[in-house]
């Protein structure tokens, strides 16, 4: 049976509103020859974010895989696959920031990003334990849920103050 986890719904709306929120006011001044442009451009970075905050991580009883979007295989990202009999160990690295990431290291030393930024975390968590038979008990999210939803909230107020200025 495939289980399927997508993209956390906070780390997406963080990321299209607050695109949104930088972006909304800019075809309302620029000047009259650039107006349409400035639409267009708009409207193709909006769906780049929506195609770009897309990505899936799938479990079956053989392997793990990720499958990226279109946008993202254009900047380099790429979707993997790996047994979970190649997965050897897990590494910690710290970020800049003090959180945690995670790698799946493979029995040749490859390296995968372990994703932390999908819906039902701890059932993921779960099937890599028992699939891979590794002690996993520190995985985390990247980065801490009230993050992504405090830029949620602070760019649709951004959105609501673009609106009252341009009404008014």
């Amino acid at each position: 049976m495939i289980e399927k986890f997508k993209t956390l719904f906070f780390v997406k709306s963080s990321l299209i509103s607050l695109y949104l929120a930088l972006t909304i006011p800019i075809p309302f001044i620029s000047i009259e020859q650039l107006k349409i442009l400035s639409i267009i451009f708009f409207i193709l970075g909006l769906l780049m974010i929506l195609d770009i905050t897309n990505d899936t991580v799938c479990t079956c009883d053989e392997k793990i895989f990720y499958k990226t979007s279109f946008v993202s295989k254009i900047f380099g990202k790429k979707d993997w696959e790996i047994s979970w009999k190649e997965i050897k160990f897990i590494k910690s690295l710290k970020t800049s920031q003090g959180s945690k990431v995670y790698y799946f290291v493979t029995n040749v030393n490859e390296n995968y990003l372990l994703p932390q930024r999908i819906e039902k975390f701890e059932k993921f968590v779960s099937i890599v334990k028992n699939r891979t038979e590794l002690n996993i008990n520190e995985l985390t999210y990247l980065s801490p849920l009230w993050t992504y939803k405090l830029l949620t909230y602070l760019s649709i107020l951004m959105i609501i103050g673009e609106i009252i200025t341009f009404i008014s």
